[in-house]
């Protein structure tokens, strides 16, 4: 499954039908008169977010969706078909931007909600609805209401209790392998991972949903490396777990580098809980790993794991830590077994639009 979180897409409901101009014609009645009906009314766009989606890619291929227009009356004083809804199913954590990306017009966070985007117009009256004392024979009629069109951008921002984040080859790849079933691509070079994937940890007979994205470099504020797009998958979570390579670049500067980027994005991820987890424990020695520890408590961790996501090493003590973080059942437990892992394999033709 291919993953893409934009989408632009072109809406517009249903116009109503006409009303009919009509009369009677019988003949044993002696005096006719206008007979003709409404027009129906024009199909809405609905939205509604829907389990087992996790990408837009349905929406690469389809930008156009217009709903139909309402029945014509008839004569008999016969109104015309309403036109059926046209339902839009999007993932769970879909928003619906204007075209210029700067107002959220909806938000979809639970299974089963419905939006009713745009409305079908109505139907035009027809000509027996004129009839009067005064205007026995009215010819006048509606031609139905125009419906309404608009292009959107669909954003996705995946649903996850709690976000993976780091430095390139922090091992984030390598500790969402181990801790799920997910089959991440793992790589010794940097941005092994290009789109952002999901997985479901089995912890301790709870369940949630981990979320893991490219990683951040400095200046990715500004457009560097992948950039910070991918960041706004994690704005939802309720903690997350900052991974930094003990064999990498100075631990400390890559703690505050990455809570730079967390900090210039802004809506409040550099607020949220952090638990930073020194990773690669098994390439270092103890002695090693406890002087780095105190390097980033001095540079503001409240609590540092020592980790291998190779060997599984100090994980345990970490995922106890999250579930302190997360309340009796989370909102995504109830739907974890339905989530499919993202494998990056199958982002070989992704591509922003």
């Amino acid at each position: 499954m291919h993953f893409l979180d934009q989408a632009k897409i072109y809406l517009k409901s249903g116009a109503g039908g006409p009303g009919a101009v009509s009369f009677r014609r019988e003949k044993y009645i002696e005096y006719g008169g206008p007979d003709g009906g409404n027009g129906g009314k024009g199909g809405d766009i609905v939205f509604e977010a829907v389990q087992g989606l996790n990408t837009l890619i349905d929406f690469r291929y389809s930008q156009h969706f217009k709903a139909k227009r309402g029945g014509h009356g008839m004569g008999r004083d016969r109104t015309g078909a309403g036109a059926d809804d046209l339902v839009i199913h999007v993932p769970v954590g879909t928003q619906i931007l204007s075209e210029d990306k700067e107002e959220v017009l909806a938000d979809f966070t639970e299974v089963g909600q419905r939006v009713v985007f745009l409305e079908g117009g109505m139907g035009g009256r027809g000509n027996a609805s004129y009839k009067s004392s005064t205007n026995r024979a009215p010819r006048q009629h509606q031609p139905g209401e125009q419906g309404e069109e608009m292009w959107v951008w669909l954003r996705l921002k995946l649903l996850a209790d709690v976000g993976l984040l780091g430095l390139p080859n922090a091992g984030k790849s390598t500790f969402i392998n181990q801790v799920t079933n997910t089959k991440a691509k793992v790589g010794a070079y940097a941005f092994t991972t290009l789109v952002p994937k999901l997985g479901v940890v089995r912890h301790k007979g709870r369940e949630f949903v981990l979320a893991d994205i490219p990683g951040l470099i400095e200046g990715a504020a500004d457009g560097a490396g992948i950039g910070d797009r991918f960041l706004g998958h994690i704005e939802r979570c309720r903690v997350l777990i900052h991974l930094i390579d003990i064999a990498g670049q100075d631990p400390a500067d890559a703690y505050q580098t990455v809570n730079a980027e967390l900090e210039a994005y802004g809506e409040g991820l550099i607020n949220k809980p952090q638990l930073v987890a020194l990773n690669k424990l098994d390439l270092a020695d103890s002695e090693l790993g406890k002087a780095f520890a105190d390097e980033l408590l001095a540079a503001g961790a409240d609590k540092v794991f020592s980790i291998s996501g190779a060997t599984g090493e100090g994980i345990d003590e970490l995922l106890d830590a999250v579930l302190g973080y997360l309340p009796d059942r989370t909102s995504t437990e109830t739907k974890a077994a339905e989530v499919e892992d993202m494998d990056a394999d199958d982002a070989a033709d992704w591509s922003p639009i």
